[in-house]
């Protein structure tokens, strides 16, 4: 017996509690899909509005107090971690449902902000008009990207991708028009809709919302702001369900899992790869435009590249092409490095040790669909080509390579 084979007992002990642990995981979740398949209209349009109203509620002291003691809860339910969810869902229609890696993904996000910032400050554009040019800039910035380069694949699309989004910002700290490096300072926040306010009652004080003003955009309260993003993120993901389960879903399912074949059997794979790396870009945009406004300034170090990768990995470690899942996991990068905030320096050492964990526990996500785990478990990862096939979980690189 060699020494490859005396080894192999070892290391299935070894993995035999990860094992144990990713299957009952897995039994919990499946079960979870099982019942909520079974469920009527009415008990899911429940609990969705049972889920819009916990998401209002998020911002109560009480929460804040375990989820954030060392941070404002407030202000980072807002930013990091609602502008992170928005691009999230963005990002997973390029990666989760067309199959397409974008490692330039912030440079969208930049083009609403900047959009935000010179409309509003130097124009004197209302909010509103503001947020629909932002999506549209940043559609057509996708489409920019995308008609040249999209007949590249894998690691060459995920380069050019790359550097699109750092063309963006070191276009913007060269262009003293937009405020070259020191960027662009007096954004205006949305004009007031209303100056109502809540009422003050036991139950709003108990829900921490007496006196709160959730209509009117000032410095002191992040809380409309926040309720304007949860609003801006339904519907989103409203959006994105029904192009999911539509006919263009199912041709950047087709595309992502086999492009040749797709194409072979009629599907304009270019037209549909582009449209998705709009759509992605429009989602990208509206956040952009948000974090501008509540910021009232914005330079170009605010868009770095690794604000691309973060994204992505939080689409990865939720599990990409599943909404819920690619929403967690936005939440668990982004919540985090703010509560592990005590530690001082070692936070980010925390925060990536902890991502370490789990994606060794969970490789294909916390949440993923059934169909991409299923590709996972074939080996193609279904994430485009990048290298390589993705060696699936039943198998090794090296084993094979023995057997062979």
């Amino acid at each position: 017996m060699s020494t490859f084979d005396k080894a192999k007992p070892a290391a299935r002990v070894r993995q035999q509690p990860l094992k144990i642990v990713t299957g009952a995981v897995g039994d919990v979740l499946d079960g979870i899909r099982d019942w909520w398949a079974g469920q009527p209209g009415p008990v899911r349009w429940t609990i969705y509005v049972a889920l819009i109203v916990g998401a209002f509620l998020l911002p109560h002291s009480g929460i804040g107090s375990f989820m954030s003691p060392h941070s404002d809860w407030q202000s980072i339910l807002f930013y990091p971690i609602g502008g992170y969810i928005l691009l999230a869902i963005g990002l997973n229609v390029v990666v989760g449902q067309a199959g397409l890696l974008d490692l330039g993904y912030v440079a969208f996000f930049a083009v609403g902000g900047y959009t935000m910032a010179v409309l509003g400050k130097m124009y004197g554009w209302s909010f509103w008009e503001i947020i629909v040019i932002g999506i549209v800039l940043a559609a057509l910035s996708g489409i920019l990207l995308g008609a040249p380069t999209l007949r590249l694949r894998g690691d060459y699309l995920a380069i050019v991708t790359l550097g699109f989004g750092e063309i963006i910002r070191i276009t913007a700290t060269n262009t003293d028009a937009i405020g070259g490096p020191n960027g662009i300072a007096g954004i205006p926040h949305p004009p007031n809709l209303t100056d109502w306010a809540v009422p003050t009652n036991a139950l709003t004080e108990a829900l921490d919302l007496d006196g709160l003003k959730p209509f009117t955009y000032g410095a002191l309260d992040t809380r409309p702001y926040y309720y304007l993003l949860v609003v801006a993120i339904v519907l989103t993901i409203v959006f994105a369900k029904r192009l999911e389960k539509s006919r263009v879903g199912r041709a950047w399912a087709a595309i992502r899992e086999d492009e040749d074949a797709a194409e072979l059997m009629g599907v304009p794979t270019f037209k549909f790869k582009l449209a998705s790396f709009a759509i992605g870009a429009a989602f990208g945009g509206l956040a952009g435009v948000l974090y501008g406004s509540q910021a009232t300034s914005i330079i170009p170090e605010d868009f770095p590249f690794i604000l691309s990768a973060t994204i992505l990995a939080a689409v990865v470690l939720g599990g990409s092409g599943n909404i819920p899942g690619v929403m967690l996991g936005a939440f668990i990068i982004a919540w985090i490095p703010e509560r592990v905030r005590g530690v001082g320096e070692y936070r980010i050492l925390v925060f990536g040790a902890a991502l370490v964990i789990m994606m060794a526990l969970r490789p294909e996500g916390i949440l993923p669909s059934r169909q991409r785990k299923a590709e996972l478990a074939e080996g193609t990862g279904g994430m485009g080509s990048l290298g390589a096939e993705v060696g699936g979980p039943g198998g090794s690189d090296v084993e094979i390579e023995v057997k062979k």
